[in-house]
């Protein structure tokens, strides 16, 4: 999910343009861009191409964590790097010749969001001239992310079927919060990451919890500095099988520290999940942050 790409820094005579995203992963193959399926990553970059076609070539998009599919996304943060001309073509016929850059990095969210029109499963909350250093994803401390489910004991709403996970029991949320609490900390996550080459899965989990809502839906929260493949949905099922009597939550904590996949709990599905925030540091700090994203992550 969180994966490190090449290396990519503002060139010179470009200018790197923000981009937060909301979108509604259910009709997406995921984030990455693939021939001939139909991902975030590639009609957002297929839009601005549209939007651009004047002015090759067509812009590439970095994200701040690639998504599966079917997961949702409401502060998904990316960036573009766009030539000084391509940055100018946005200003619109009869809009001031001395327009800054500032506003016209507004533009570009204006005009991708008005080409994929009004009803679109993507849209571009805000767009803005990101400060020298910045980079969506190497510069960013810690992810969020939400899974919903709703166990027998929960109200069914038609209206959250694409974004919740259906559980036919009633589930022990204490247990799930007790069991989810234990596994926190810096480790090792093989137990709960499909294996990628070339890439580590020791991540720190700084915070996962659960509690129900007043309509009984059950809602987990994670935050870590990244997560691997699958780790969240992973996480999630370990701590559902301790919430159904399937497994204990020392179970749950043997299981990491074995750092083998196994079967004794479920990957949960991708609709119940969803990224909700990234976090960065402090303006200054956004160059500094990269380098160290970049070197692989060692246990102390």
């Amino acid at each position: 999910m969180d994966d490190v790409p090449e290396d990519v820094s503002v060139q010179s005579g470009m200018r790197r343009i923000r981009l937060d995203l909301a979108y509604d992963g259910t009709d997406f193959s995921g984030w990455a861009r693939q021939p001939g399926l139909r991902t975030v990553q590639g009609v957002l970059e297929e839009t601005m191409a549209t939007i651009l076609r004047r002015y090759p070539p067509h812009p590439v998009l970095y994200v701040a964590g690639r998504t599966d599919a079917g997961v949702h996304a409401t502060g998904q943060v990316a960036h573009v790097d766009l030539a000084t001309d391509q940055l100018r073509s946005l200003r619109r016929r009869g809009a001031p010749a001395g327009i800054g850059e500032a506003e016209l990095a507004q533009l570009l969210g204006q005009r991708i969001n008005g080409v994929l029109g009004a009803d679109s499963d993507v849209v571009v909350r805000s767009s803005t001239l990101a400060p020298e250093g910045f980079d969506a994803r190497f510069s960013a401390i810690w992810r969020r992310y939400r899974y919903r489910v709703a166990d027998a004991a929960a109200e069914h709403d038609p209206l959250e079927r694409r974004r919740t996970v259906r559980h036919p029991t009633e589930l022990d949320v204490e247990a799930m919060d007790t069991a989810a609490r234990a596994l926190l900390g810096l480790h090792d996550y093989a137990t709960f990451c499909k294996p990628r080459p070339h890439s580590t899965t020791i991540r720190t989990l700084r915070s996962f919890a659960w509690r129900r809502q007043a309509d009984g839906v059950l809602i987990a929260s994670l935050e870590a500095d990244a997560f691997c493949h699958s780790m969240v949905r992973s996480l999630v099922g370990a701590t559902v099988a301790v919430g159904d009597g399937s497994l204990s939550g020392d179970d749950v904590v043997r299981l990491r520290d074995e750092g083998q996949r196994t079967g004794e709990f479920l990957v949960m599905p991708a609709k119940g999940l969803t990224l909700t925030e990234v976090g960065y540091p402090a303006a200054g700090d956004f160059a500094t942050r990269a380098e160290q994203t970049r070197a692989r992550r060692e246990l102390i």
